[in-house]
């Protein structure tokens, strides 16, 4: 299986590899704080912005994933016997 070209980036930022959410999230919080503490020079800050778009972007991916397996899951819910109905079938006895 072949894996995902990485190309050089800022330390704790990777690129092309795919990212768990979580991963996606941590990475973006670092972005955000760098830039709002205004230490960076304004090219840095450019190159940051830029990475912080393209982690808020592949996160709005992975999010509609997550909601389309949930609606999966929702709309499978009458077909599959849920695990409460044994314990409420014998409420009405």
């Amino acid at each position: 299986m072949a894996r995902a070209k990485k190309t050089p980036t800022k330390p704790g930022l990777e690129a092309e590899a795919p990212l768990a959410i979580d991963e996606v999230l941590r990475q973006l919080e670092e972005v955000v704080q760098e830039l709002e503490g205004g230490e960076v020079p304004l090219e840095t800050a450019l190159g940051r912005f830029e990475v912080g778009v393209r982690l808020a972007r592949q996160g709005g991916k992975l999010l509609d994933g997550i909601e389309e397996r949930v609606e999966v899951l929702l709309a499978d819910r009458d077909e599959a016997v849920p695990f409460a109905t044994d314990l409420e079938g014998g409420d009405d006895a």
